[in-house]
């Protein structure tokens, strides 16, 4: 009589693992998604769809209040009539494209020195000044203006581009956190490596960080340019000559070219409206791709 015993069966390592998680799915879009992105466009393009209407409608469609979606009267020569205003609107976009373009050129010279300086430079209390730079961000505007302006009317540059310009050369927290948490995910040892071949700090940055920077650093100055080129506040503060003043601050003068009782040249108006938006737009269009690049979901694991 033979005793038959039976043996647990062997399982292999695999089967005594705990189950996964069953991971998500890649999301893939329907034709359902496609519609409703196509509705939410066409909502949002409404506003625009308005503007170009009114900038190609006749000074007859605006003085009656006869505006619609479509001109009765395309005036395409709205775009050369504005600038036979008696205001000089060729002057407000030559000083928005000087603001702009100096602004931007100073936000990224400072920003990246800066950033390299807090995310490389070895100096005792270095995380504290960090963290008081950051803290600066919660202050609000309304609070410095009044100082500011004191300042820059005892230097004597009220009226002229120097204090929409020159704060831009000394950065802003914002922009110094984007370039020093870039800054910090490029690996140390190559710092080490070039400065065994005898480059210093500032070498290091010029030859070896700086071209690694080139996407974080034209997003700063795509949002600089963004920042400046619709700058209202700034000018309506400092500028008092009209030809001085940039196109921001320009577009709401237009208003006053109409007589007493008389409607305001609104298809004018909506012409320097489209002046205002539609560079912006095409440099976003080019410059997506570095705004992508710049990864600021990823840039960071923290302050460190």
């Amino acid at each position: 009589m033979s005793v038959e015993t039976s043996l647990p069966p062997v399982t292999s390592s695999s089967a005594m693992r705990p189950p996964r998680a069953r991971t998500l799915s890649a999301f893939r879009s329907g034709p359902f998604t496609y519609g409703l992105l196509v509705i939410m466009s066409a909502i949002f393009m409404v506003p625009l769809v308005f503007v170009v209407s009114i900038a190609l409608a006749s000074d007859t469609s605006v003085s009656t209040g006869q505006l619609t979606i479509f001109p009765r009267d395309w005036q395409f020569s709205n775009f050369v009539k504005i600038f036979q205003t008696s205001l000089p609107v060729g002057s407000f976009l030559i000083n928005s494209v000087i603001i702009s373009l100096t602004s931007a050129l100073g936000q990224v010279l400072s920003s990246s020195l800066v950033g390299y300086a807090f995310a490389r430079l070895r100096a005792p209390g270095k995380k504290a000044l960090f963290f008081i730079v950051i803290a600066t961000m919660m202050i609000p505007a309304q609070i410095t203006m009044i100082p500011q302006f004191w300042i820059f009317s005892e230097l004597g540059w009220v009226d002229s581009f120097l204090p929409l310009i020159v704060p831009q050369f000394f950065s802003n927290a914002f922009n110094i956190f984007l370039v020093r948490q870039f800054v910090t995910r490029i690996p140390y040892e190559m710092d080490e490596a070039a400065s065994i071949d005898g480059l210093g700090y500032f070498g290091i940055y010029v030859r070896l960080i700086l071209p690694m920077m080139v996407p974080i650093l034209i997003a700063i100055a795509i949002f600089t340019l963004t920042a400046m080129w619709g700058d209202f506040m700034g000018p309506l503060i400092y500028i008092n000559s009209e030809d001085k003043m940039p196109l921001a601050l320009g577009v709401q003068y237009l208003t006053s070219t109409s007589q007493e009782l008389q409607t305001p040249p609104w298809n004018l108006i909506m012409v320097g409206s489209i002046f205002l938006s539609l560079p912006m737009i095409i440099i976003y269009y080019f410059g997506q791709k570095y705004m992508y690049e710049m990864n600021l979901s990823a840039g960071s694991a923290g302050v460190k």
